[in-house]
């Protein structure tokens, strides 16, 4: 196998309008992929239900469990990724893409012990430990904060939302936007660069900063419509979210093809078919 470059991926300038492409782009591609990419969704929303089961009667620790859930997303939607793969080289998008991007997906490594076999576990990890340190931090805020103990959702609109005094919902969305939006920045095109091409984990998360960087603004309406879609999937019942996780998964392969040129880097895995020239769909 051939080394792993150093030398970063080129990041491309995008157009604010181009978020609303990703969104189309993502649709097309749930709706070809079929029953195996919506189950991705169901999959979300039956592990959100579990966690609303479990913490219910304990909204401190739902507030942040839910929203920590939503850290790791991007790890979770790695075989949606490799179903729009699959899709843009024109190959069959079935279920046993799905299986081979879970448990067979570094194949033709031989080293499997090298720091770039195990780069996407590393970051699913680091993803995971940031879910929890923000779990533990909300639940901070609400429990030593709070007026009264907030047992419910009604006890969390009443006494954090709505409250006339303390500023504790301002302060505690104010300490989750500092935490995401760096969340968002190494996380923004990381997993599914890792998936595509052979590249560390640490050039991976600086390419993913750099892309945001060179897009502020585009980067910026992209993460608000991920967490509008997402707290709207959320109020439906949880329901939405079988639709929007397909949705969001599929686009933000998109928004990695059209980021970034990694042309330079190669491929992780050996293709069955000749693939699309890099960044077009």
């Amino acid at each position: 196998m051939p080394p792993v470059p150093s030398q970063l991926p080129t990041v491309r300038t995008i157009t604010v309008d181009q978020t609303l492409t990703w969104l189309g782009q993502g649709w097309r591609d749930a709706r070809r992929a079929g029953a195996v990419s919506f189950a991705h969704g169901l999959a979300m929303a039956i592990i959100g239900a579990v966690i609303i089961g479990v913490t219910y009667r304990h909204f401190w620790l739902l507030a942040g469990a839910l929203s920590g859930f939503m850290v790791i997303a991007p790890v979770l939607a790695t075989s949606l990724y490799a179903l729009s793969r699959t899709l843009e080289r024109n190959e069959v998008a079935d279920t046993r893409v799905v299986l081979k991007t879970w448990l067979n997906w570094q194949n033709s490594h031989i080293n499997k012990w090298s720091n770039d076999y195990w780069c996407m576990f590393q970051f699913g990890a680091l993803l995971a430990l940031a879910a929890t340190g923000w779990v533990v931090t909300s639940a901070a805020l609400i429990t030593l904060l709070a007026p009264v103990p907030i047992l419910g959702p009604q006890d969390f609109i009443e006494h954090v939302v709505l409250a006339k005094s303390g500023h504790l919902f301002e302060l505690w969305m104010t300490v989750g936007g500092i935490l995401a939006a760096p969340m968002f920045a190494s996380s923004a095109i990381t997993m599914p660069l890792l998936l595509d091409r052979r590249i560390a984990l640490l050039p991976a998360v600086l390419t993913s900063w750099q892309a945001v960087l060179a897009n502020p603004v585009p980067m910026g309406l992209w993460a608000a419509t991920i967490m509008v879609l997402t707290l709207l999937g959320l109020s439906a019942l949880l329901l939405g979210l079988v639709l929007v996780i397909p949705v969001l998964g599929h686009a933000s392969w998109h928004a990695y093809r059209d980021l970034i040129d990694a042309s330079s880097l190669p491929l992780r895995e050996t293709q069955s078919a000749p693939a699309t020239t890099q960044g077009s769909h």
